[in-house]
């Protein structure tokens, strides 16, 4: 895949998630954009994977071009970064942190674990809540 294949597959992957959810991770682009499989990432949850690009089908050069589009994109777009903490899935309540890169870089890590929100999205959400808030009241 070039790079201008994969930007596309990016852009689109955020704009479904975003219409979705009103939130794009990182790791659900990797998934959508091919680069990453549902059981690896949740192989990686479990801690059963030392770190994420382990399992990515790309090499870090592709990863690297995948961070630069989902930034773009979430600028062009203005989307709100978000710092997502990823702990191991599975410890009844004790909490080891989840590794993305081999290198274990902070920037990098940090690339990984952003997810970005849709004001608008949210704002809809809060909108909706409320109407069904005042429906129940009034029942």
């Amino acid at each position: 895949m070039n790079n201008i294949e994969l930007q596309g597959k990016v852009r689109s992957a955020m704009y479904t998630l975003i219409k979705e959810n009103g939130i794009a991770t990182t790791v659900e682009v990797l998934i959508r954009v091919g680069v990453l499989s549902k059981e690896d990432c949740e192989k990686w949850r479990f801690g059963k994977i030392p770190y994420l690009e382990k399992v990515c089908k790309v090499n870090l050069g592709k990863l690297s071009t995948i961070h630069r589009e989902i930034r773009a994109y979430a600028k062009k777009n203005n989307l709100k970064p978000s710092w997502t903490y990823y702990k191991r899935w599975g410890l009844n309540g004790k909490i080891i942190q989840l590794r993305f890169s081999k290198s274990g870089d902070e920037q990098i890590e940090r690339l990984y674990a952003t997810h970005y929100i849709s004001q608008q999205k949210v704002k809809q959400t809060k909108e909706s809540r409320e109407i069904l808030e005042s429906d129940k009241a009034e029942s």
